[in-house]
């Protein structure tokens, strides 16, 4: 007699039909092109949006690794750092480079994209090698890792020629774009979303619930866990990737442990293993400061608040964090999506349960 099939768990959803194959693709796409036409001009909101866009990348994918997984990783900035790096030097060495079949703003993207992608890479091989040796072993090891590989990348950086050393690099072609920068949030939400619905997303959580019984069970959490790791390491690598080509100049002070911090606290604020919970966090902290700037200017202290919003930024992350903690500690949305704690009036499918 044939077994049933165990019920799947509300909380953890397989892949809704809509989310599967080419189509959301095909829709995103024209979606973006509006996007960007509607935009026009607007270079401060231009900036902001794909600031936003960047940091909803590496919140999303470090969420694979923190949330879904629950590993803890605090060095993810070093995988930024590596794909903007890597990336920029490459779009240097290809700046007088052009295809000669293809017009001159499409060979641009086209040279961009390849950046964007060898420098996806390098951070993915990067996370390979500093996944497998520490994520064979249990507890806090991957943190105090990948913390020492976000200052090893820092210190190199810092005293290499070729990546301009404190200086930083300059020069790189502002390739990037909005349109650009949310293709791949598209894209990182995408695969998350795929990944927590499919066969491996449920290893991945049974994981983060008991490592021990996973393993028991069959489960390869050494296998799985490097494979998360190698995920979020390549999408950290795009977000710097984009990162380099729309600033001025990258350089090791834009990559630090403060900056990881920042990610892991949009993790936390949105909620351990919650895709959207992660998206609306990274949108709160990436708009706080801009509101914070209004808020002094408002008050007429321009000359000495106003300047000092990137000191007061991280007391204020703290004491979000203290706050959330004691109020909420499973954050925003726990490890729920945003339709899984809307009004229960709404519409099923509405909601997305359907």
């Amino acid at each position: 007699m044939q077994t049933p099939a165990l019920p799947v768990p509300e909380s953890r959803p397989l892949v809704p039909p809509s989310l599967r194959g080419v189509a959301p693709v095909v829709v995103a796409l024209p979606v973006l092109a509006l996007f960007q036409w509607l935009l026009g001009g607007a270079d401060f909101a231009s900036y902001l949006l794909s600031v936003m866009g960047v940091n909803i990348i590496l919140a999303v994918s470090l969420n694979v690794v923190n949330g879904m997984t629950g590993q803890f990783s605090i060095g993810h900035a070093g995988f930024m750092a590596v794909g903007a790096y890597i990336s920029g030097v490459l779009s240097l060495q290809l700046k007088e480079v052009a295809l000669s079949f293809l017009p001159v703003a499409a060979s641009d993207q086209v040279l961009f994209m390849l950046s964007l992608l060898v420098g996806g890479a390098a951070a993915a091989a990067c996370g390979f090698l500093v996944g497998l040796p520490s994520l064979r072993l249990r507890g806090d090891y991957l943190a105090i890792v990948t913390l020492g590989f976000g200052e090893i990348i820092r210190v190199v950086v810092q005293n290499t020629d070729s990546f301009g050393r404190a200086l930083g690099l300059s020069g790189i072609p502002q390739a990037s774009s909005p349109a650009m920068v949310y293709f791949w949030v598209f894209l990182v939400v995408l695969a998350a979303r795929r990944l927590a619905g499919s066969s491996h997303g449920r290893s991945l959580w049974a994981i983060r619930e008991d490592e021990v019984a996973a393993e028991a069970m069959g489960v390869d959490t050494t296998g799985y866990k490097v494979r998360a790791f190698v995920f979020s390491s390549f999408f950290a690598g795009i977000a710097g990737g984009l990162f380099a080509h729309f600033v001025p100049i990258i350089n090791p002070g834009s990559f630090t442990f403060v900056r990881s911090m920042e990610i892991v606290v949009m993790v936390v604020l949105g909620g351990l293993g919650s895709t959207t919970g992660a998206i609306v966090a990274a949108i709160f902290l990436t708009l706080l400061p801009e509101g914070m700037r209004s808020l002094f200017s408002a008050l007429g202290t321009e000359g000495s608040l106003a300047q000092r919003v990137d000191q007061i930024r991280m007391p204020i992350y703290g004491v979000l964090l203290v706050v959330l903690m004691l109020a909420r500690p499973q954050g925003l949305f726990g490890s729920k999506e945003l339709w899984d704690v809307l009004p229960r009036w709404l519409p099923r499918k509405r909601r997305g349960l359907a």
